[in-house]
């Protein structure tokens, strides 16, 4: 059954008038009145059918919602240095696919793609609409957040440096709460924090990866100086998106 994100308040037997994004993927398959489609919005469905077609608007009833989460069980945020050309489109994509809380695109020293105004804006809304349909795709309830465009110091700057462990704890008894992907010779592989992960399944973590070529000794520094924590994925060297994606992958 065709399913479609509707940002707006959902009740069993309203009528309800698609947003013009959901209605035109509706008449873009041709559905007619009578026919069945699931709506949803911030965890859980919605059934509904259709009762009008009209040429920019399309007309549905509400039926019954079905508590339905299929969440990653541990909210992961991804902050990525933004790769060039259509490779963060493919990233917001396949992390919405992998079950991403947010996603909070960055600017760096090394980043080729420079945004801000109005052009960082209409990105970010495209963004959007590619996680949007993501989520219709895969069958995911919750849209994640796609964040305004920051410049990586400025957001290091409004997250308050983390807490460190208290005296006598086990620090590698937890996982990370911050995590820097680095290849610096300090960095711990991510697969040996698996066992950590496992037992804190539902602690939300901050995931921050570089674009192309990374980020830089400066930037590095001033993530450590916050609270991350350096973690590897292994001997290759990947793609800035493959690289966000793998860790991803093993964290959520």
């Amino acid at each position: 059954m065709p399913r479609f994100y509707c940002p707006a308040p959902l009740a069993t037997g309203a009528l309800l008038d698609l947003p013009a994004g959901a209605a035109r993927h509706v008449q873009v398959l041709r559905l007619q009145p009578g026919d069945a489609i699931t709506l949803f919005h911030d965890g859980g469905e919605f059934e509904a059918t259709v009762t009008h077609m009209g040429r920019s608007d399309v007309r549905v009833q509400v039926g019954a919602h079905h508590t339905v989460e299929r969440e990653a069980a541990r909210p992961v945020h991804l902050a990525v240095g933004m790769p060039a050309n259509d490779r963060m489109d493919w990233l917001v994509e396949k992390a919405t696919e992998l079950g991403v809380a947010s996603i909070q695109p960055l600017m760096t020293e090394r980043s080729v793609l420079r945004l801000s105004g109005e052009r960082a804006e209409k990105k970010v809304a495209h963004w959007h609409s590619v996680a949007v349909a993501a989520c219709e795709q895969c069958g995911g309830n919750r849209v994640p957040v796609v964040h305004p465009v920051m410049g990586l110091a400025q957001w290091l700057a409004a997250n308050p440096p983390a807490v460190p462990p208290a005296p006598g704890g086990d620090a590698d008894a937890a996982l990370p709460a911050r995590m820097l992907l680095s290849l610096r010779g300090i960095s711990r592989p991510l697969r040996t924090l698996l066992p950590a992960a496992a037992s804190g399944a539902g602690q939300p973590v901050t995931f921050l990866s570089g674009p192309e070529g990374g980020l830089s000794a400066v930037e590095e520094d001033a993530a450590l100086a916050r609270g991350f924590v350096p973690v590897s994925l292994g001997q290759r060297v990947l793609r800035a998106e493959t690289a966000a994606l793998a860790a991803l992958t093993l964290l959520a």
